[in-house]
């Protein structure tokens, strides 16, 4: 009986996601186009990525926004599920709601909005910049402002969630805790450091870790953001899987770099969430 409940999820699974992982791995092998058989070539796409300049760009790019937004949009939303915990009633559902807005938000109209707010011929930003006697800066345009102006916008669009688990992870600690540190004239940051932050470390090893993963995938923004720009200067490791296969029709080389990806997110990301808990219990 049990194996008739199962055996639904286990054929979608398998098929959504085993057989395209198999495929993938074997595709990569080859030199095949995106659509169609190839020769086996072996490790001959991976040979390749070592001197791939373009594959450099792309790794490198990919961990400097991970940097740029892991941890930073971690504490960011930490910090604002502390403040939201605070308020009562209908404030603080309010409040919520509108920090969680841009996070239903699809990423067509997330670009939009800071298409308008940071455009170098239109933004309103920018009129900002021109009433304050300052130089106009072109954000989407120069490689140094590109990235930290992409990962700012993810932290923005992406806070909604985390600040949504972390005031669940707040609310879980029983308030007698809370109690007891004030009969004990515990301050605001003894109570923080000693009681709420070891109790929600958990949370924040969970956020963290979905955090790391979806940067570690980021494409859209990219995308995005680098149209009439320099794309090959803004690569990450989707947006180059994506030029591989869809505009050289690479389709093997495109799986190699797939496939590398797949092996960073699963090392990096048991990583993050292990060490984490494993600092954790050494705080506790």
């Amino acid at each position: 009986m049990a194996v008739l409940l199962i055996l639904p999820f286990v054929a979608i699974y398998g098929l959504v996601f085993i057989y395209p992982t198999i495929k993938m791995f074997i595709l990569s092998f080859t030199d095949a186009p995106l659509i169609g058989a190839g020769d086996w070539v072996g490790l001959e796409n991976y040979e390749r990525l070592p001197r791939d300049r373009r594959f450099h760009t792309a790794l490198w790019n990919t961990f400097y926004f991970v940097a740029l937004t892991v941890i930073p949009g971690t504490l960011v939303a930490l910090v604002i599920s502390l403040g939201i915990n605070r308020l009562k009633g209908r404030l603080q559902s309010l409040v919520l709601a509108l920090f969680f807005l841009p996070y239903i938000l699809p990423v067509s109209v997330v670009y939009l909005i800071w298409d308008w707010t940071l455009n170098f011929q239109f933004g309103i930003a920018m009129h900002l910049f021109d009433w304050a006697g300052a130089d106009r800066i072109p954000v989407f345009k120069s490689t140094a402002w590109f990235m930290p102006a992409v990962g700012f916008v993810t932290i923005w669009w992406t806070a909604g969630f985390s600040i949504l688990l972390f005031l669940a992870g707040r609310r879980a600690i029983p308030e007698e805790i809370y109690e007891a540190a004030s009969l004990d004239n515990s301050g605001s940051w003894s109570t923080f450091s000693r009681v709420t932050w070891p109790l929600m470390w958990p949370v924040t090893a969970l956020v963290s870790t979905i955090q790391l993963i979806l940067q570690l995938k980021i494409f859209d923004q990219v995308y995005l953001f680098s149209q009439g720009g320099r794309p090959n200067d803004n690569l990450v490791l989707v947006y180059y899987v994506f030029q591989r296969a869809f505009q050289s029709n690479q389709g093997g080389r495109a799986a190699a770099v797939a496939v590398v990806l797949f092996v960073i997110v699963i090392v990096v990301s048991v990583l993050n969430f292990q060490l984490t808990r494993l600092s954790g219990g050494r705080r506790k």
